[in-house]
């Protein structure tokens, strides 16, 4: 079992919905990044989803995408950031994942990412640009490292390719709750409830609902038909003005 499901699971038994904040690589700068990295895991975060920083995120909202641009001014990339990683290797509870577009991840070698993947201790990777007729190098390459490729579906998703999806799913499956970018949203579409009705019983692995999510009332109408939550534009935010991570966490853990 990944480690990602893992996890998930875990908070499922404990009564809860697994927490996946998301925070971009580098962010608000490179040193005070692992700080608030250390207080995410410390706060109780399930999965941590580390974004990789790219000069055209189409799937990003303003938050995010400015703080991913100020992280490239920075200096960051994905050489910095393995080399940290496995330096840090063990310190964290959370599963690891890491969240980008595909073509930082190509420039970088598919190969050499999926063993500095295994070395770093990330449990999988998010590449929302990559629809699955174009997953077969980056799966091959992720082959025997124990790093899973996790799929993206939506609204607009019709079930045969979510069928196609389910057969291959591992990890955790990530539901994006709104036809658009990210960003902080007061309430998501109502025919989310619907879509996941249809989604639910075709994925052995768990759910984990984002995209536009804030509070934890958000989530409360969907009950058992997610398993997990992730929050990006809100953290960013918070961390931004100062409350940062720790803050969040208590935020949303006594909220949730």
């Amino acid at each position: 079992m990944s480690i990602l499901t893992d996890r998930i699971n875990h908070a499922n038994a404990s009564g809860r919905k697994a927490v996946i904040p998301y925070l971009p690589a580098g962010f608000p700068d490179k040193d005070r990044f692992w700080g608030e990295l250390a207080a995410l895991d410390a706060g109780g975060a399930d999965v941590i989803e580390i974004g990789v920083p790219f000069s055209d995120p189409v799937a990003d909202g303003p938050v995010v995408e400015q703080a991913s641009l100020e992280c490239l001014k920075h200096g960051v990339n994905l050489a910095w950031l393995f080399e940290e990683l496995i330096r840090r290797k063990g310190s964290f509870q959370a599963g690891l994942v890491l969240m980008g577009y595909y073509n930082p991840f190509l420039q970088y070698g598919l190969e050499k990412l999926g063993r500095d993947c295994a070395a770093a201790g990330v449990g999988g990777l998010i590449i929302p640009d990559l629809p699955i007729e174009e997953m077969g190098p980056i799966s091959a390459a992720l082959e025997g490292t124990g790093v899973v490729l996790i799929c993206l579906i939506g609204l607009n998703t019709p079930k045969d390719r979510l069928e196609l999806y389910a057969k291959g799913a591992k990890g955790f499956v990530y539901f994006v709750s709104v036809l658009g970018t990210t960003g902080v949203r007061e309430s998501l579409p109502e025919e989310v409830l619907a879509k996941l009705r249809e989604v639910r019983p075709l994925f052995d692995v768990p759910i984990a609902l984002g995209f536009g999510i804030s509070r934890p009332e958000q989530v409360t109408p969907f009950g058992d038909l997610i398993d997990a939550v992730v929050i990006g534009s809100a953290l960013v935010k918070l961390v931004r003005e100062g409350v940062g991570a720790a803050g969040f966490m208590r935020g949303w853990r006594a909220g949730g």
